[in-house]
């Protein structure tokens, strides 16, 4: 089989992808912005071709990319696994005649407003939302749902560009931070109290094969918005326990009323006085390194499981589920460069035969905003057979290991 795979080279992640497609007996050509003489050695083993353009995201410069591969010889597959290049790939892919995800898919998982309203349709529980770009139209919303209400780009990842507004001048502030009556829209949305968490899938033509379930303590808005708090993702190992009956269906009710065929999925989820309800989805791997932790917590090569499904449309490996794994991110005391840190021995001494791995910039290292993400900075990535073990860990870690900073 020959996959063209878009962005081979970054972020650094992007290559084992292709390292898995070449692991199963694929034929890869990249398709990237970077200069093939600066590609890593291990990447130019791994492709057989490389097509280079100024913006992956150009869609007219991605499919003369593809077009000239095509003149060569057959294509089998066009794959993209960074959100920003889900739509511009799937337009591609359908102006090619490439089989995989359409472009009606991929706006429906870009597109949020668009999303719910379909998955409502479906009889997905979902918030209420809309999308505007008329702030008019936003006030009107508010008055009918009323206060707190959730501001977000229509076609964002993670909580980038996110607002809660619990009061007029809040929304105000959001709505013009967001363009709203100057271009810009936006997706305004319910805000639904309750515990947040992810529910990711791979996908054989449209049947489960592989899934995972994720918490986040806290919150991803609170998380993103405080200093203090060491934000922690956890995926259980509990996946069977019978409380997650319901958000397994969610989630296969989603892949269905999408008709998404061998694809990685990306849901996010709240559970809480309403009930469980569906946030979102992406038709590709989640961010913050989740198959990292989901590899090490069930003793596996997800990366090799998605290429296996794609080019032989069946899976290679069992999940052991011996392992429940999580990720603990430290942020700098203040904005400026890192001093150094204090902890690290206790951590490494108390519970280093539990640690993944761990990422500590060396003192001088410029930090980044607390609502750059989760990885911007310091974290430590852990894993235990006991999920409640696991989270003490991480909660001992948050309380002691600091990142000094100024």
């Amino acid at each position: 089989m020959h996959v063209l795979f878009v962005a081979p080279h970054f972020p650094a992640y992007q290559r084992q992808f292709v390292r898995s497609l070449k692991s199963v007996g694929a034929r890869i050509t990249g398709i990237g912005e970077a200069d093939p003489a600066h590609l890593p050695g291990e990447l130019k083993e791994w492709l057989d071709g490389y097509e280079r353009v100024g913006n992956v995201c150009d869609e007219q410069a991605l499919l003369d990319a593809v077009r000239r591969v095509q003149r060569r010889g057959w294509v089998d597959r066009l794959e993209a696994t960074i959100e920003a290049h889900i739509l511009p790939t799937a337009r591609v892919r359908e102006a090619a005649t490439i089989p995989g995800l359409t472009v009606k898919q991929a706006l429906l998982c870009r597109d949020k407003p668009m999303m719910k309203e379909f998955l409502r349709e479906h009889g997905i529980p979902c918030a209420r939302s809309m999308g505007t770009a008329s702030v008019d139209e936003a006030e009107q919303f508010v008055r009918e749902v009323g206060y707190p209400i959730i501001i977000k780009p229509r076609a964002a990842a993670g909580a980038a560009g996110t607002y809660r507004a619990n009061n007029d001048a809040q929304l105000a502030h959001a709505l013009r931070e967001s363009g709203v009556g100057a271009g810009g829209s936006v997706a305004l949305e319910e805000f639904i109290e309750g515990h947040e968490g992810f529910y990711d899938t791979m996908c054989i033509g449209g049947e489960v094969l592989h899934e995972f379930i994720s918490h986040y303590y806290p919150n991803v808005l609170e998380a993103m918005r405080t200093r203090w708090i060491s934000p922690q993702i956890a995926v259980t190992n509990r996946i069977d326990a019978s409380g997650y009956d319901e958000l397994k269906k969610l989630g296969r009710d989603v892949i269905q009323a999408m008709e998404l065929g061998t694809v990685a999925t990306h849901m996010e989820w709240f559970y809480g006085p309403k009930g469980l309800k569906f946030s979102e989805i992406g038709a590709r791997p989640p961010g913050v390194g989740a198959w990292d932790l989901y590899c090490a917590a069930n003793e596996f090569d997800l990366y090799r499981e998605w290429a296996h499904a794609i080019v032989h449309r069946k899976g290679s490996q069992r999940p052991s589920r011996k392992y429940a794994a999580g990720m603990i991110a430290l942020r700098p005391s203040a904005d400026g460069r890192i001093h150094g840190y204090s902890g690290v021995d206790a951590m490494q001494g108390k519970f280093g035969k539990w640690v993944i791995d761990a990422h500590l910039p060396p003192a001088g290292t410029p930090t980044q905003p607390v609502d750059a993400g989760f990885m911007a900075n310091a974290w430590v990535r852990l894993r235990h057979p006991d999920y409640d073990v696991l989270r003490e860990m991480m909660d001992e870690i948050g309380r002691t290991l600091k990142v000094h900073a100024g």
